[in-house]
């Protein structure tokens, strides 16, 4: 026989979090999601019997004053056996955005309060059921705008990035172990210490480490798609070609130079493939304040882009070439285009543009932007890989792992010079930060921000 429920009063307000942790829609199904010391109580009272773990339960949910809300199925989980690790409800409503605000709104009176945004995914990493690159996988998992995106955020939560992050930082500490050994026997000649030993074990992990950047670099495009800036002079049609490319019109376009003063993002997908397209204002010499700041915006967009889609006017193409090949010098690729070809009397696009042949296009008449997207495909995959073994990442992480790898060269460095004190805080750096990948080495402040932006429920 089932327990008597506990009435509401003797339900304590503990560290109990409620929320609805999927979208409602009429007529499909809501989860009310629970967790926390409390978690088991709250339930009990709210569907009047006792739930038996890892069990389906058919039960009605009642307010306060016995009245159903909804009847159901609810489910419990026991600590530490819990995507949180603590003691976790489960209740399964119609997904009538009415019904599973009452009933949020009801477990809240029995003791629980409103989950902030990811703080299910915040207690299983802080309870050791996730690291903290699979709790970020979470988020990228339910964000996954396709097949090969999902599948790679699933790599990451199955826990394939953590343990190649873990396995080069365990072979990291063993080196530090030796190299302040080393430190602490200061009167012994360092190569009795296993300085050559020392030397090639940091050189495997550099290359360990520098595959694995890369790895996580094509993650991270995978993820975020193919971030792509499009430059060129005033008036080569740059808004023109963002509005054909994005399908509507999101940019103004005008006979004026410089109509364009700050930077447009649309982000566009084309047969699977991803691509965050950045409209910028024209570079050239001179403008009022407002362009030159729009300018030095455009500039530092393609500080940090993945392709550089430079648009030039196909009546005066050298001019225009001339004035933009300083500009995008650095960026990994450079896609060159000769737009109003139809102005210039030639209708025929030719070339893929990547090299010095130009592809010729009119944003206007759509001629040659069959091409433009087959390129930007080929673009996108070259830099994504085909997807198959690539795990997700984020700009943090890769960010993170190239910190590593530059700490790790100045430590290989130093022990070549002999300076085993910068040796070592060297790998300690290049350790630390390799933890915070996978949330060893985190503070608070970044786990508050990055928890922040998944969605209530998870």
């Amino acid at each position: 026989m089932a327990s008597r429920p506990p009435s509401p009063d003797a339900i304590a307000a503990g560290d109990t979090i409620a929320a609805i942790a999927t979208p409602a829609g009429h007529g499909g199904v809501g989860i009310v999601r629970l967790s926390g010391p409390r978690s088991h109580d709250v339930a009990h009272a709210l569907c009047a019997t006792g739930l038996r773990a890892r069990h389906a339960h058919h039960v009605r949910f009642r307010d306060a004053s016995g009245q159903t809300i909804d009847d159901g199925i609810a489910l419990r989980f026991d600590a530490p056996r819990s995507y949180t690790g603590e003691d976790v409800v489960e209740l399964q409503a119609h997904g009538s955005p009415v019904v599973l605000r009452e009933l949020l709104a009801r477990c809240c009176e029995l003791g629980a309060r409103l989950a902030r945004p990811g703080e299910f995914s915040e207690r299983a990493f802080r309870n050791g059921r996730l690291d903290l690159a699979q709790a970020e996988a979470v988020a990228d998992l339910i964000a996954a705008g396709d097949e090969r995106a999902a599948r790679a955020a699933r790599r990451s939560l199955d826990g394939e990035f953590s343990r190649r992050v873990d396995t080069l930082a365990d072979a990291l500490l063993r080196v530090r172990v030796q190299v302040e050994a080393a430190i602490d026997f200061a009167d012994e000649p360092l190569d009795t210490l296993g300085a050559e030993a020392v030397a090639a074990a940091l050189a495997g992990i550099g290359g360990s480490l520098d595959a694995l950047v890369a790895d996580a670099e094509r993650g991270r495009k995978l993820r975020d798609g193919l971030h792509a800036v499009i430059v060129g002079p005033p008036n080569a049609g740059k808004s023109s070609l963002l509005n054909a490319l994005a399908g509507s019109d999101r940019a103004i376009v005008t006979d004026v130079a410089g109509t364009t003063r700050d930077l447009l993002t649309e982000t566009i997908r084309s047969d699977g493939v991803e691509l965050v397209l950045v409209d910028t204002a024209g570079l050239r010499e001179g403008g009022d304040a407002i362009e030159r700041e729009g300018m030095r915006r455009a500039r530092a967009e393609l500080a940090r882009a993945d392709l550089a889609i430079v648009v030039l006017d196909a009546r005066e193409p050298a001019a225009g070439r001339a004035g933009q090949a300083d500009a995008v010098a650095a960026v990994p690729r450079i896609l060159w285009l000769h737009n109003k070809i139809d102005l210039a009397g030639d209708g025929q696009g030719a070339g893929i543009g990547t090299g010095a042949d130009p592809l010729r296009v009119s944003a206007l008449t759509g001629a040659g932007l069959d091409r433009l997207h087959a390129a930007l495909r080929d673009l996108a995959g070259a830099d994504a890989g085909s997807g198959e073994g690539t795990f997700s990442a984020r700009a943090r992480q890769v960010e993170a792992l190239g910190r590593a790898a530059g700490h790790l060269a100045e430590a290989r460095q130093a022990l070549a010079g002999g300076t085993l004190d910068l040796a070592a805080e060297g790998l300690r750096c290049a350790h630390d930060a390799l933890g915070e990948v996978t949330g060893r080495v985190v503070p608070d402040a970044l786990l508050g921000h990055i928890f922040s932006t998944f969605c209530i429920g998870k």
